[in-house]
């Protein structure tokens, strides 16, 4: 049986730039499933990212585009191995261009529960959750 795969189809303004961005985090680009209205973006091998030109996504459905520069349409959450690599991600999408949430309140520090925590924003408002927990057992 194949394993599951997660696909994030998301609007994206400027392909380019969005392509940019999530590969300064240290993901790659797939060439095989990338053109002028889309571009995959591998983050591991469960998990890849599907940057759609705003024209293409709409095709897709017949509701609007929801303005994540304004909103927050969703959080995607994904858990990293340690507070260090969570750290580092953030830092890459803070130099690529993406933006830290300015109320860090949220942060839940690794002493309290056990869990440690950043927001990013990308360059299309898209927010992005890393996080680490320390999972017993």
């Amino acid at each position: 049986m194949a394993s599951k795969m997660i696909f994030i189809n998301l609007p994206v303004s400027d392909l380019e730039r969005s392509k940019s961005f999530y590969e300064a985090l240290g993901w790659k680009v797939n060439p095989d499933f990338t053109d002028g209205n889309a571009a995959c973006i591998v983050v591991d091998d469960n998990i890849c990212l599907m940057l759609l030109t705003k024209d293409f996504f709409t095709t897709f459905s017949k509701r609007s585009i929801a303005d994540t520069v304004g909103t927050v349409s969703a959080a995607y959450a994904l858990s990293l191995a340690n507070r260090e690599e969570v750290d580092a991600l953030v830092e890459n999408a803070l130099r690529a261009g993406g933006t830290e949430e300015a109320d860090d309140s949220r942060r839940v520090e690794e002493a309290g529960a056990g869990m440690y925590g950043r927001t990013f924003i990308d360059p299309d408002g898209h927010q992005w959750e890393p996080f680490w927990m320390n999972y017993p057992g």
